[in-house]
């Protein structure tokens, strides 16, 4: 099963003199099990986009279809949605809001109508997948480091049971360690869960390294959908838009002028060591 967008519109503040656009037309077919990374300078439609898909925001105009059936129908359980297609924010503060973090975990599905024993099987197994140490489960939330709310923000979500996990800049604020350490986590629920990930992020180095397909908004429209390397080759149509590619694909055309036959549609670190190691035992 997928997400399906059919002409999806979105207009703020419509019929006023503040009225945006900020979604165009937009068609887009989610599949089951993807890994997504969605691209896009500030006001790009990406954080828009993503609240449509759990119905946070109605579309203007279009149809937006999970499981076959239509959102917007009168007798869709939106409640249901919400639970199978999970929206982690991108400061976990706004998430937060019980006296301890096992409280804070089991309220989700107790609110899908679980008895406070089944919620807190669902909490200790959620908060486990997210490696929090067990010492922490009935301290405030607040007094976590960044990190490790961001921990107990995606827990609060995974004990749900969602099909879908959209993360919104789930990195932001956090040191490199941490950063990585968030990412690892969430690449690791895909592989052994196989969720659905859609991924929103402002580095390119880290939806090259982690997502299969990427998503690039500009202007409230898809401007590319591709495997990052397709997407990538056009660094410099990202550049004319606020955006870039990573760091290696620069570092790849480079080598490419100056005569080294490398791949220049590598986009992580692996992949360009890879690629000049192989240039390096052909010379030898």
């Amino acid at each position: 099963m997928s997400i399906i967008l059919d002409k999806v519109n979105y207009v703020y503040s419509t019929g006023t003199a503040y009225e945006i656009q900020a979604l165009k037309d937009i068609n887009l077919t989610i599949e089951d099990g993807q890994f997504i990374g969605i691209i896009g300078h500030t006001g790009s439609g990406k954080s828009t986009l993503i609240q449509h898909l759990n119905g946070l925001v109605k579309a203007t105009s279009g149809a937006i279809y999970f499981n076959g059936q239509d959102i917007y129908d009168e007798d869709y359980n939106m409640k249901e949605l919400r639970t199978k297609v999970g929206l982690v924010f991108q400061y976990p503060e706004h998430q937060l809001f019980e006296t301890t973090i096992f409280d804070d975990v089991c309220f989700g599905p107790k609110n899908q109508g679980l008895n406070k024993n089944e919620a807190g099987l669902r909490a200790f197994e959620a908060l486990k997948s997210v490696g929090l140490p067990e010492a922490l489960y009935y301290q405030s939330p607040f007094d976590l480091s960044g990190g490790q709310k961001r921990r107990v923000a995606i827990a609060g979500v995974l004990a749900m049971k969602p099909e879908v996990l959209i993360l919104d800049e789930p990195t932001a604020g956090l040191d490199p360690k941490g950063r990585d350490e968030i990412l690892d986590l969430i690449a690791k629920m895909h592989k052994e869960k196989n969720m659905t990930i859609i991924l929103v992020s402002h580095s390119m180095e880290d939806v090259a390294k982690y997502v299969d397909r990427i998503i690039v908004m500009n202007d409230g429209q898809v401007m590319y959908d591709g495997l990052p390397r397709e997407v990538f080759r056009h660094y410099k149509e990202l550049e004319a838009v606020g955006l870039a590619a990573p760091q290696v694909t620069y570092l790849m055309h480079e080598l490419q002028e100056k005569g080294i036959p490398v791949d220049m549609d590598a986009t992580t670190v692996e992949e360009a060591k890879n690629s000049i190691l192989k240039v390096m035992q052909s010379n030898s």
